[in-house]
């Protein structure tokens, strides 16, 4: 069976059962991922069986990979670049900066770009992925917008635009007001030109 045999999608009801066996396979937890199959992408065969899947929880603008299950070890090699260009796509669509995964095969590191993070890194993990323990590995998709280094300059270029917004205002204002007292100023002159012209001929004007 070849890659093009496999349909990547996310998991629906009716996958349930085939899910079950398949975490109970691998001896993961499958009462509690029962509750959180929409959390997970399957690797389905063209006969509607699921040869593969694995979870992703979402919380913030992260995301934790979990609970990578296969029918047979055989197909990971297969199935695992599969099912990380779904989580990619997905991990996309919501925007999200960071991902984390407890999985211990070296395709998360060699070929996916997972590393270790730092303490400071591991303190901003959203408290609903629990402990972030020392084996856990991550990878940073874009920058963090949460980074104060990236607020601030984020907020001088704000700012900064900001200002030109208020002086081109002010420019304007300024302009506005001259051209408001030029026309006064003027219709002042005529005014008085015309004020001065019926003066000077009044009597002439008279029947």
């Amino acid at each position: 069976m070849n890659s093009e045999t496999y349909r990547v999608r996310r998991a629906t009801t009716d996958d349930l059962d085939q899910l079950v066996l398949l975490w109970q396979s691998a001896l993961l937890p499958a009462h509690e991922l029962e509750k959180r199959f929409t959390e997970f992408q399957v690797a389905e065969g063209m006969g509607g069986k699921i040869f593969g899947a694995i979870g992703m929880q979402i919380a913030g603008s992260s995301g934790k990979i979990h609970s990578e299950a296969y029918t047979d070890f055989a197909l990971t090699d297969e199935l695992r670049p599969l099912l990380w260009q779904r989580l990619g796509s997905v991990a996309a669509n919501h925007g999200l900066f960071r991902l984390w995964t407890d999985e211990r095969a070296p395709f998360w590191r060699k070929d996916c770009g997972f590393a270790e993070a730092t303490a400071e890194v591991r303190a901003k993990a959203p408290a609903d992925f629990g402990e972030i323990k020392p084996n856990w590995v991550t990878l940073q998709l874009r920058e963090d917008l949460a980074e104060p280094t990236v607020l601030e300059a984020q907020f001088a270029q704000f700012k900064a635009e900001e200002q030109q917004r208020t002086q081109k205002m002010f420019e304007q204002a300024r302009l506005f007001k001259g051209i408001a007292w030029g026309m006064a100023v003027l219709l002042f002159v005529l005014v008085a030109i015309g004020v001065v012209f019926l003066m000077k001929h009044r009597a002439s004007l008279q029947p």
